[in-house]
């Protein structure tokens, strides 16, 4: 095997399920329903969904569909699109190093509440017995070395999996972790919605109220927050997809692939919706709650639901772990894959170790910093509290959720649909005739830089304007 093979997927399953495991992360668990509550419930899911398809399909195709054509990750895929157009492949792979920074962080709570959870089966364990606000206090934001030990293993594994490449660790892990993700999702919805008042979370959810739109500005601010959420739910302007179409064979169906990819993230979106809220309406906690929503509203429903709740504790934390380490892993890639092609460009091996080494020391210090920091409750790194942010957690993100990922997305549905029309027209139709690319050219062209230019706009405001 050539020294510059970067790998391949064995099969359109392992892409798709590499996908919406990159997509599928604590954007759908956590901040789906916490930002759903945000926004009143079924006019965010609305916009949501309108979003999805007008905007999140066609830029997913675009993605997928260069870095299949290009057979590069994001740098050198914009670098052939156009040579002038390389600055947003750069910045697009920048976007990896700041999510990482934070990601791993949440990742390694998942991971400490997981185990915990196990240990949590014979009714005895902390998890069980304290109360949860003060339970994550005292174990991870009042102790932020203990807590850098979690990120460190959740890291740990992410660079190990990555690893193992493209289809002997991340597609290997993949088709196993999200079929296994699926049915978790299942049984936590099952039983949330047999909790006593659980239709009112499910009222809060789907019944018809547009109250929200009654005026300019809260239809501004509805389109915003879900406009920010599916940005980010579905991994766009990351890196991920364009390096995962890098890999894909030749003689797959992109338009099916990229469809599945928006459906499945936004059915798991709901499912984590109608998981979570039924039983945050059933125990009287608020369903705007930010963070806690994850950490501290589910901790106090498992405890009040006796020796099952256990059980179904155990679940939902499995459940949330793969989700955040299969887009950890994506994250990840999305850097390693572009810094790959430069090295192979360079006339050097591609060298995926000494890379993925590379990422994971990056990802280290970035999270030793956001850990240490304690979501802003201590005073270790509050040098780095700058840009009128209140922790290094929102710094990360501000910079990476706040301002590349937007902007990178919306030049990109200006590159593709004014700039240079038609550059994908010919890969899509590989695997199948181009059936949606009457939809795709209208939306990618008018209806993605309107809903674009929202969100970068409402981002900049969310991140910066107090």
């Amino acid at each position: 095997m050539a020294d510059n093979y970067k790998g391949k997927f064995n099969s359109n399953f392992g892409f798709l399920m590499a996908c919406l495991g990159s997509a599928v992360g604590l954007g759908n668990l956590w901040s789906f329903p916490y930002k759903c509550g945000m926004g009143g419930g079924f006019a965010f899911i609305l916009v949501y969904m309108i979003l999805v398809f007008t905007v999140g399909y066609p830029l997913v195709l675009s993605e997928i569909a260069l870095g299949r054509k290009t057979q590069k990750a994001a740098i050198e895929a914009y670098s052939e699109l156009d040579h002038k157009f390389k600055f947003n492949g750069v910045l697009q792979t920048i976007v990896p190093f700041f999510l990482l920074s934070f990601y791993c962080t949440f990742g390694g709570y998942i991971t400490k509440y997981l185990i915990a959870s196990v240990a949590g089966l014979s009714g005895s364990g902390a998890i069980n017995t304290t109360d949860p606000g003060a339970y994550f206090e005292q174990n991870l934001l009042s102790n932020g070395g203990t807590a850098l030990i979690w990120v460190i293993i959740f890291l740990a594994l992410t660079v190990a999996i990555v690893l193992g490449g493209v289809s002997g660790g991340i597609e290997k892990f993949c088709k196993f972790a999200m079929p296994a993700l699926f049915v978790m999702l299942a049984i936590i919805v099952i039983r949330a919605n047999t909790l006593p008042n659980a239709g009112a979370g499910l009222s809060f959810l789907f019944t018809p109220d547009f109250s929200a739109f009654k005026t300019a500005g809260g239809i501004f601010e509805t389109f915003k927050l879900a406009g920010s959420q599916m940005f980010f739910s579905i991994s766009l302007a990351s890196g991920c997809l364009i390096a995962y179409g890098s890999y894909l064979g030749k003689e797959e169906n992109l338009e099916w692939d990229a469809i599945v990819i928006v459906l499945g993230d936004t059915v798991v979106a709901l499912l984590a919706g109608m998981a979570i809220m039924p039983a945050v309406f059933s125990y009287g906690l608020e369903p705007g709650a930010g963070p806690s929503l994850l950490f501290i509203s589910m901790t106090t429903v498992f405890q009040n639901m006796g020796v099952w709740g256990r059980i179904f504790q155990l679940v939902f934390w499995a459940l949330v772990f793969f989700a955040a380490l299969s887009s950890s892993i994506g994250m990840m890639e999305g850097g390693i894959s572009a810094i790959m092609d430069g090295r192979i460009k360079a006339g050097k091996s591609a060298d995926r170790t000494k890379v993925t080494f590379f990422m994971g020391t990056i990802g280290l210090i970035g999270n030793a910093l956001t850990t240490l920091d304690c979501l802003g409750a201590a005073k270790t790194v509050s040098w780095l509290h700058i840009l009128g942010q209140s922790c290094v957690a929102d710094l990360w993100d501000a910079f990476g959720e706040g301002i590349l990922m937007p902007f990178t997305g919306l030049i990109m549905a200006i590159i593709m649909g004014w700039l240079v029309p038609h550059f994908i027209d010919d890969e899509v139709s590989k695997g199948s005739e181009f059936k949606t690319k009457t939809f795709y050219d209208f939306c990618l062209s008018f209806i993605a830089p309107i809903f674009m230019a929202m969100i970068v706009y409402g981002q900049l405001t969310s991140f910066f304007v107090h």
